[in-house]
């Protein structure tokens, strides 16, 4: 198997990936809190992470991927107040529309999608195991809280001061009865006007955000799994507390590796339905396209930011293009020369350095100059090492683009070669404009035109 290293963030430093299990890799990433529809900034981890197990699966591992559904949060009774719904309706659509967005990208679905609201019996075992140990304390109103100061290593993931760790979660009506500000919510006691709580031996109420992933990450993945997901803004509070409820309570780490993806940023800000500046991505996905999306992705290392902005998606759909172009041209009987296997090679080693989606897509369009040339010099060129490489980034779709036109499509095609060349562009338009409605677009080439399924 091919040695795979990753920036792991609690060592701020690359790590050998070391399975708890020869063969076998466990990943959790945190998924959203279903209390609206989705931005773009929330699909990047679902992208990243699904990505990451197809390379995984390529490189000879057997990978799990668990992505959960936060269904049980302060945020969902809110907006379900605002909408005049039940919190569980809500919750029910809002997941619903998750993961048809997320179906919009082709992706396929995680192995494992567990719901908190079906983890309470779990999540109420771990909270008592924490109280009864003394890390954990009832406090007044049915609330549970965790004692920070009783974990010396609380802060080494995101490497703060205690004093400057808040946990942003007091409410005007709980004042006072935490032993110190940085304690943090296990359960909290059932609030007039909440429409859903479970019982407990410190009575009705729900749990906090943070126990939730830590319950269902240890029920699906154990303990000690392979790597834990999720977009930077999680890393304090979310993941710090859940590094400290799991060791606390299992005297083992909870995960091996912390992988954090960088923010989604439009107009400067990031991306986030509280600031307002988001789009969402069944609206992206109608407006671009999976493979447009898909490729927009790919295109920044995880680590780091993505700007969404109309060049990055330009840039975007002229390498889809591209790439379309390029099946277009190849020969299905034909062989490759030695050196694909080369650039395929650059390829992977990317891949299996930190993830590096863009010197993997750079080692990608690197063999397709390549290969262009060597069509434009008369060989014949096979896929090769092509549907990999593509199927790898998700973009598998565009091996497609070779599907054969019909009579009618070629009809309409020639009718508006003839107007071109007699100058009648308007009646042109109107046949590139037929073709689009039956699902065909005209990409004019160095070979002449040719018609392309649209995606």
């Amino acid at each position: 198997m091919r040695e795979i290293r990753i920036h792991d963030t609690l060592t701020n430093a690359p790590q050998l990936l070391e399975p708890r299990e020869p063969g076998k890799v466990g990943i959790y990433a945190c998924g959203p809190t279903v209390y609206g529809r989705i931005h773009v900034g929330n699909a990047r981890p679902f992208v990243v992470f699904s990505l990451m197990k197809r390379f995984l699966e390529h490189a000879g591992y057997e990978a799990k991927l668990v992505v959960n559904v936060t269904d049980v949060n302060d945020k969902i009774y809110a907006a379900a107040e605002e909408r005049g719904i039940g919190s569980e309706e809500l919750a029910r659509e809002m997941t619903d529309a998750y993961v048809s967005d997320t179906d919009g990208l082709g992706l396929g679905r995680p192995d494992a999608e567990p719901k908190a609201a079906e983890t309470i019996g779990p999540i109420v075992d771990l909270i008592k195991t924490l109280v009864d140990d003394g890390v954990a304390y009832p406090a007044g109103q049915g609330d549970v809280y965790f004692r920070v100061g009783a974990f010396p290593g609380y802060g080494k993931l995101s490497n703060s001061a205690l004093e400057d760790m808040q946990q942003g979660e007091d409410d005007a009506d709980r004042a006072g009865i935490k032993e110190t500000p940085q304690d943090f919510a296990l359960w909290k006691g059932r609030k007039a006007g909440e429409d859903t709580s479970w019982p407990s031996p410190w009575g009705e109420g729900r749990p906090g955000w943070h126990i939730e992933c830590s319950a269902m990450a240890e029920e699906l993945l154990g303990v000690d799994f392979d790597i834990h997901g999720g977009g930077a803004d999680l890393i304090f509070p979310h993941h710090e507390n859940e590094i400290a409820q799991t060791e606390a309570a299992r005297h083992r780490p909870l995960a091996r590796i912390w992988m954090h993806n960088g923010m989604v940023r439009l107009e400067g800000e990031k991306m986030a339905k509280s600031v307002g500046n988001i789009r969402l991505l069944h609206e992206a996905l109608a407006a671009v396209g999976r493979d447009t999306l898909i490729m927009y992705f790919v295109s920044g290392h995880y680590r780091q930011p993505l700007v969404y902005t109309e060049d990055a998606l330009a840039d975007a759909r002229g390498a889809v293009e591209r790439v379309r172009d390029f099946v277009l041209r190849l020969d299905a009987d034909a062989g490759v020369p030695p050196e694909a296997g080369e650039y395929a090679e650059r390829f992977y080693a990317a891949l299996a350095d930190d993830f590096n989606t863009p010197a993997a897509r750079a080692a990608l369009f690197d063999w397709i100059t390549e290969a262009n040339r060597r069509i434009d010099a008369g060989e014949r060129i096979g896929p090769g090492p092509l549907p990999q490489m593509l199927r790898v980034l998700g973009l598998e779709n565009l091996l497609e683009a070779g599907e054969k036109p019909d009579d009618d499509a070629l009809r309409l095609l020639e009718e508006r070669e003839d107007a071109r060349r007699s100058k009648d562009f308007a009646t042109a338009d109107v046949r590139r404009a037929e073709l689009a409605a039956r699902g065909w677009t005209v990409r004019d080439t160095p070979d002449g035109p040719q018609l392309v399924r649209q995606r």
